[in-house]
């Protein structure tokens, strides 16, 4: 089957998305920020309730977010416990959901030469979520308390094509559920308001190509592991 020129575009934005962890500190232009989020706004949403809300960080703020988790990671207070307001991942893990997680944790930290036994290695790599991988835009994602899981499912979709309109421009990303346990931090910061949630956070600017870490591609699942077709 030919392709067309558009099939072409799409597929290649959507199948060059990864999740890029070390950026380059050239500026993203507001225009483009603007232009990939209005294209984003597209997504599907049950009756176009359109649960999403950005916090788009850069400069100052961004920088005092950065310090406040950062301290918090490197830092604990003695009797403060910093947990995740929702549940992103299973409680109870089983495979292949498991196996997965741990070879793309393991092939990450092979790349960076961090073995099992270097916590602190580990630990200082977590923390450059918390930096957004230098990236010069860090963009943070809310939902009103009160919608339910199918605007959850909405919200995924949004997400979804912040990432691939950042590749349509050659910009790329890393969407982050690490900065989750974090949320009283990033709602003192933002000065949320009380019905908003914070849902995740996602790095935004042009990929540093030259850092190994970059060089990381996941692996997907073959069509059969998870298609049926029923005739």
């Amino acid at each position: 089957m030919i392709q067309s020129a558009l099939q072409q575009a799409v597929d290649e934005a959507i199948k060059s998305r990864r999740s890029i962890r070390a950026f380059l500190p050239d500026p993203v232009a507001r225009e483009d920020i603007e232009a990939i989020l209005e294209v984003a706004a597209r997504a599907p949403s049950g009756t176009n309730t359109q649960p999403w809300k950005v916090y788009v960080l850069t400069g100052a703020t961004k920088e005092r977010l950065s310090a406040a988790i950062l301290q918090a990671h490197d830092n604990p207070a003695e009797g403060v416990k910093h947990v995740e307001e929702y549940h992103y991942y299973p409680v109870q893990w089983n495979s292949p959901y498991i196996d997965r997680r741990r070879k793309v944790g393991w092939d990450l930290y092979a790349l960076l030469q961090l073995t099992r036994e270097n916590k602190a290695g580990m630990h200082a790599q977590h923390g450059r979520n918390y930096r957004f991988f230098d990236a010069p835009v860090g963009l943070m994602f809310t939902i009103d308390r009160s919608m339910e899981r199918g605007s959850w499912l909405d919200y995924g979709m949004f997400l979804q094509n912040v990432m691939i309109a950042a590749r349509g421009r050659g910009l790329d990303t890393c969407p982050q559920a690490a900065f989750t346990q974090y949320h009283r931090i990033i709602a003192d910061v933002l000065q949320l308001p009380d019905n908003e949630m914070f849902v995740c956070g996602m790095s935004l600017g042009h990929a540093d190509l030259d850092r190994i870490e970059n060089t990381l591609v996941t692996e997907r699942e073959p069509l059969p592991g998870f298609v049926k077709f029923v005739e």
